[in-house]
Parts: C-alpha cells; structure tokens; sequence
C-alpha cells in the first residue's frame, strides 16, 4: 500500500466482515504495511485474507 486510497480499500473491505468492529492501518510507502483489526472473533484469517486480496493487496504471513 501507497497511499490514503489504499488504507481506505483495505479498510472498506474488511470491516464490511462480520464480527470486524476497528481497522487501524500502519502505512510504510515503499515497505510491508501493518493492519491491526479489533474484532469479536467472527471473521477467520482466511475471511481477513479473502477481503485483502479483494482489495487489491497480499496479506504478508
């Protein structure tokens, strides 16, 4: 992830998850970005995976 348009697919993504309550993106232009995600436990990895890669990006394991 580049820039605000990215944070706001990931973010948009992910919280249209079940269970999904807080997104907090960590941008690093350049680098690996870190996404922190408060949740009720619903969503799996593989759901966190699924909207990430809906988004357009990797997740990074």
């Amino acid at each position: 992830m580049t820039c605000g348009h990215c944070v706001r697919a990931v973010t948009e993504e992910l919280t249209a998850l079940d269970g999904v309550e807080v997104v907090d993106v960590e941008l690093h232009d350049g680098g690996v970005s870190v996404v922190r995600i408060a949740s009720t436990g619903a969503a799996s990895e593989n759901d966190l995976a699924a909207a990430i890669d809906e988004a357009g990006y990797t997740l990074a394991r």
